[in-house]
This record gives structure tokens, C-alpha cells and sequence, in this order.
């Protein structure tokens, strides 16, 4: 996985199953923090881990950048927060043109109230041609707290 840490800027999906793209070969990640116990891979490649998680409190942002233009058809995200009630809001993207300009696919607002509510799992049916970057910018808590953004899967397709 070739990662590299940015500044901040303006387990139930198999890796066997077909359709989802292998991100270990097809894409650079860019992110702005990670502790070291929750690196991105995790959240990337099924198998290795828990998931990802910032280092910081705050706004993160998680960002694929592919080798080549590729067609999404599908994402999956799961986020998973068992601590801390919150509501969190996380802004999907792609770009056309390398991360020169962005089109959002889609912002929402999850309330996680643990331990009832603790799992969000979205999954986006889509139509993109000629996809060279995916970002995601993830607000752990709305109300300005101390949260930690955190990501249990990325997968495309």
C-alpha cells in the first residue's frame, strides 16, 4: 500500500468477492492523520485489521488516488463508533481530473448513540467514468467535540 500523511485541506464485504477493486495495486492514499494501532490499509484491505483511525481530533480527510482512470459502479463504507454518542457528517467526492476539481456524490449525517446505534453501513449504487481520485471528508462530531474520525471499510467498484 503506498500511503502518505497530507496536511488538512480545503469486515463484511470479502476481498474474494468480485466487483471490488484491489486498492493495494490500483491506488495511492492520501490521508491527513492515523494512530498507529488503526493504519488506513485496515480499512482498505479486508483482513488486516480494524479499521482506520485519526490520530487527531477533527475534521479528516482520506483520499484514493488511482493510477489510472477507472469506472465505479459501487462504494461501501462502514463506520463503527461503540464509545462515544455523536453525530457525525462525512462528504464522498470524486475527481475526473487528477484532484484538480471535485464533484460531491454524496454528504450525510449519522447519529451514533452507543450501545444501541453504534454502525453505519452505506452503500452507494453509482454511475462514474474516467475516476482518477475518491475523497472522503469525515466530521466526527458536528458539535465541535473531541472525536476521532474512524473507518471500518472502504470498498469500490
Amino acid at each position: 500500500m503506498r500511503k502518505r500523511i497530507i496536511g488538512p485541506g480545503p469486515r463484511e464485504v470479502a476481498a474474494a468477492e468480485p466487483g471490488w477493486i484491489d486498492l493495494d495495486l490500483l491506488a495511492q492514499v492520501e490521508i491527513t492523520s492515523e494512530e498507529a494501532d488503526y493504519p488506513i490499509e485496515s480499512a482498505l484491505i479486508p483482513g488486516t485489521g480494524l479499521g482506520w483511525r485519526a490520530a487527531q481530533p477533527g475534521e479528516q480527510t482520506i483520499r484514493l488516488l488511482f493510477d489510472e482512470p477507472l469506472s465505479l459502479r459501487r462504494i461501501h463504507l462502514m463506520f463503527h463508533e461503540g464509545e462515544q454518542e455523536r453525530t457525525q457528517e462525512f462528504v464522498l467526492r470524486w475527481s475526473p481530473d487528477g484532484g484538480q476539481s471535485y464533484r460531491e456524490i454524496v454528504r450525510q449525517q449519522y447519529n451514533f448513540s452507543p450501545p444501541e446505534a453504534t454502525r453505519e453501513v452505506e452503500n452507494y449504487e453509482i454511475d462514474l467514468d474516467g475516476v482518477t481520485a475518491l475523497e472522503l471528508k469525515i466530521v466526527p462530531d458536528i458539535s465541535g467535540g473531541r472525536a476521532h474520525a474512524s473507518l471500518a471499510q472502504l470498498r469500490v467498484g
